[in-house]
């Protein structure tokens, strides 16, 4: 509609020159809005952004879902759409904000692949200590479930951060953020050998000097090399599950919660600054769960 033109228009420049946005995100933006604009096009109501009621607009979600739209494409446009009221009101285009009560449909929540312990030891069996790479291997397994860390803390561990007597290691994580997170004998014990056997013999590149996990070059790893090291051993120990780093970080969590740890204790080892993300780790398993309820619960206790 061209009365949304120069509406348009100041909400891409708002966008690129306030809000420092990539092209990528500002044309989904505008495709976003353009969904809109299609809507009251449709319903018969040409009407400019001043207009737009709360109404309006939860019978567009309403109209996007009945579509067939996924709930993920769903939130994103809704996320556009605020995105454009809050310009307007921030340009006193409109005087309140019709978006503001809008409501994102529930996400479900995608939950990783889980190892057993019994799994986690038949990949770390199948690595194959002929090879140099090898101890280092083991030693990087047995860091990622000790201490849960993400791949790119993993591959950016340094010497220095590792303190053996009290058993804590000091990890940078999303923000910068440092935290002190436990680290098991097991996986002290192999950084130990692979640093006293393979590690002070290798020629390290200049300022790698600290990355505790090289390469053959004496370079840190990168993630994609950590990922297609884990890939290599969990086929050989014909696992069929989908299995990443990220997924000896969620066994790590799960295997916590499960054996009864504080979900604030596992919050501050997996470095997350809501416990809302944190709780996607407690899919305890249902019949555990059943058994309790009927085991304990008035209700249930004896029938």
């Amino acid at each position: 509609m061209k009365s949304w033109l120069p509406y348009q228009r100041g909400f891409i420049a708002y966008l690129r020159l306030e809000k420092s946005l990539s092209d990528h995100t500002i044309g989904a933006y505008t495709r976003d809005l353009g969904k809109l604009l299609q809507y009251l096009e449709i319903s018969g109501k040409p009407i400019p952004p001043t207009e737009v009621t709360p109404k309006d607009l939860e019978e567009f979600v309403h109209w996007i879902a009945e579509l067939g739209m996924m709930p993920h494409s769903q939130a994103r446009v809704i996320s556009g759409i605020r995105a454009f009221f809050h310009y307007c009101l921030h340009e006193r285009i409109i005087k309140s904000d019709p978006a503001e009560l809008l409501e994102s449909p529930r996400l479900p929540r995608k939950l990783p692949d889980v190892l057993s312990f019994s799994e986690i030891e038949s990949v770390i069996a199948a690595i194959d200590y002929s090879k140099p790479e090898g101890t280092r291997n083991r030693a990087i397994l047995e860091t990622m479930y000790s201490c849960g860390l993400r791949v790119s803390e993993l591959v950016n561990l340094r010497v220095s951060c590792i303190y053996p007597d009290p058993g804590f290691v000091r990890v940078v994580g999303k923000g910068d953020k440092e935290r002190l997170v436990p680290i098991g004998p097991d996986a002290l014990k192999y950084i130990g050998i692979y640093a006293d056997t393979i590690r002070r013999h290798q020629q390290i590149q200049p300022g790698e000097e600290d990355i505790l996990f090289l390469n053959r070059r004496g370079k840190r790893l990168t993630r994609v090399m950590v990922f297609l090291i884990l890939k290599e051993l969990v086929k050989k120990a014909g696992i069929k599950k989908n299995v990443s780093p990220h997924t000896f970080r969620h066994s790590f969590a799960t295997h916590l919660v499960e054996g009864g740890a504080d979900l604030r204790a596992v919050q501050e080892m997996l470095g997350h600054e809501s416990i809302t993300t944190t709780e996607i780790y407690t899919h305890l398993d249902r019949e555990y769960l059943r058994e309790t309820l009927h085991s304990y619960h008035p209700a249930f206790a004896g029938k």
